[in-house]
């Protein structure tokens, strides 16, 4: 069959403590396997023609978990950050972020700012990584910004606007890994019509291959965005 390749995916990714504790490893290495697929997600997805990658790296809910296995997360995400920076420049990914910042280390901040920056420019593929983010935290955020602008009515795409994805096309296709079947408060606004797809697989399990078995499912999905088509 033709595939239909989706401009925008998100990516719930669930289960790397699972996985890791079935091997009998530290969950944390569960998520150092996840960042490997993150990576490899990310190239395949570039080489298919997929123009946006959305991965939900760190909800705001998250922060209740055990301190060490958060503190973990963010050593993680800054080696990634470090380590990484010219592999993107030279993939021609853009690097951007969604989520609260007031909550992150200075340091760690510095340099989300400074691999958005760096790769400003690149135009492959743009991978999104939420990080501190809730699609309700997203919505209290946006309403505050209009009120601040003093704004008394507004429409949808003023609205929008405001949200962290404002400016970019909402997802064609969520991936959640794990056997879970929720949203899990992620882009509770972008997610209006997306066309959800449920993989048994653990996270660090996640291949190409399974990608591309999600991209067939979405390809058979006739979308009508509340409209009647002809049968």
């Amino acid at each position: 069959m033709e595939l239909k390749i989706p401009r925008h995916i998100a990516i719930i990714m669930d289960g790397n403590g699972r996985w890791a504790r079935r091997r009998g490893m530290p969950r944390i290495m569960g998520h150092y396997r996840g960042a490997e697929v993150a990576e490899e997600i990310a190239r395949a997805c570039m080489d298919i023609g997929v123009e946006y990658l959305t991965l939900f790296a760190f909800s705001t809910e998250n922060w209740n978990r055990p301190r060490e296995e958060v503190d973990l997360l963010f050593d993680l995400l800054r080696d990634y950050l470090k380590n990484k920076r010219e592999d993107l420049k030279n993939l021609g990914i853009r690097l951007r972020f969604i989520g609260r910042r007031d909550r992150i280390s200075r340091d760690l901040k510095s340099l989300m700012e400074d691999l958005e920056a760096y790769t400003s420019d690149n135009n492959r593929l743009t991978v999104i990584l939420a990080v501190d983010y809730g699609g309700r935290d997203d919505i209290v955020r946006a309403v505050r910004s209009v009120i601040r602008n003093g704004l008394k009515t507004v429409d949808e795409e003023t609205f929008r606007s405001y949200l962290d994805l404002g400016d970019v096309p909402d997802p064609d296709l969520l991936i959640r890994t794990a056997g879970e079947k929720r949203i899990s408060n992620f882009i509770l606004w972008n997610l209006a019509y997306t066309e959800l797809y449920f993989s048994e697989l653990c996270w660090p399990e996640f291949t190409k291959e399974e990608l591309l078995r999600a991209i067939e499912d979405f390809s058979r999905r006739r979308r009508k965005f509340g409209r009647v088509l002809d049968e």
